[in-house]
């Protein structure tokens, strides 16, 4: 067999990895991020001859994944929104369903807004992790500041490298504070904020052992179990909003579907007049929304 014969054309390659990874698109990102040339570029090339360079580089992303690591990880960086983030083992891969928490927060926000057209809101991000959602309501509402606080410094350094990619117009809207839940807030916070957004953890103790591999071994163990009940987390945040919620003012977070009942409650109790528990785009119950 001759030296030429070994060779792989772009053609072959796309058809071999997609063949390992057993999808398509996915074959289509990992070759895109290791060679730097888009599907159309690789259409284009067809026939020829792909350098053992790049090959070798799509080899060790497939292997990557083959190996259980996450598609997003395998990438390092991950589109929710309007955003490409990076993403590591520092927090959490950005999910749809936080989308949907991002949607919700954003409504809460214009609705203050049409009542108090020419004011600036104030919103917090409580355990920000990568920062998505801090991220994306600097970037879409561009009148927001918004205070975004973890404890795990990790993860702010993550969310910090994501605030630095918007650019400093959008950046200098989001400040990041170290610190458990409303104890990073300042305390001149208090009963000024308009908006309290937050995806805490909510998985009870005993759901993480029955995990996917490619959550359990990735994601942040503190960012998913909140303890024994699961509801810990989601307690703290929504019983500590009234007292840093403007009268008008929202909180808006993201729960498991069986705890929707559970949260109701806990938001009545805190003191909320309105509360209601929204659809994920799965039509199951994901997200709380309650107002003063």
């Amino acid at each position: 067999m001759t030296p030429e014969a070994l060779m792989t054309t772009w053609r072959q390659l796309w058809r071999e990895t997609s063949q390992q990874v057993g999808d398509r698109r996915e074959a289509r990102w990992l070759i895109e991020e290791a060679t730097g040339h888009d599907a159309g570029d690789v259409l284009r090339r067809g026939d020829q001859d792909v350098d053992d360079e790049a090959g070798a580089r799509v080899s060790l992303l497939v292997a990557r994944r083959l190996s259980g690591e996450p598609l997003q990880h395998v990438l390092g960086h991950w589109g929710f929104r309007t955003l490409d983030v990076v993403v590591d083992k520092r927090a959490l891969v950005p999910r749809p369903e936080t989308e949907r928490v991002v949607e919700l927060a954003v409504a809460e926000l214009d609705r203050l807004f049409s009542r108090l057209p020419d004011s600036q809101l104030w919103a917090a991000d409580l355990g920000t992790g990568s920062g998505v959602i801090a991220l994306c309501l600097a970037a879409e509402r561009p009148a927001v500041r918004v205070l975004a606080t973890d404890c795990d410094r990790s993860a702010l350094e993550l969310a910090a490298a994501n605030l630095a990619k918007l650019g400093a117009a959008v950046a200098c809207h989001v400040r990041l504070l170290e610190g458990d839940w409303y104890r990073a807030l300042p305390l001149e916070c208090r009963g000024r904020l308009d908006l309290i957004v937050s995806n805490p953890p909510y998985l009870a103790e005993r759901e993480w052992a029955g995990l996917d591999p490619t959550v359990r071994d990735y994601d942040p163990f503190g960012a998913l179990v909140a303890g024994p009940s699961g509801l810990e987390a989601i307690a703290a945040a929504v019983a500590g909003a009234p007292a840093f919620l403007e009268p008008e003012g929202a909180v808006v977070v993201e729960i498991a579907p069986d705890q929707a009942h559970a949260v109701l409650e806990l938001a009545f109790e805190a003191g909320f007049s309105k509360a209601r528990v929204e659809q994920d785009l799965a039509g199951r119950p994901r997200v709380l929304v309650a107002r003063r």
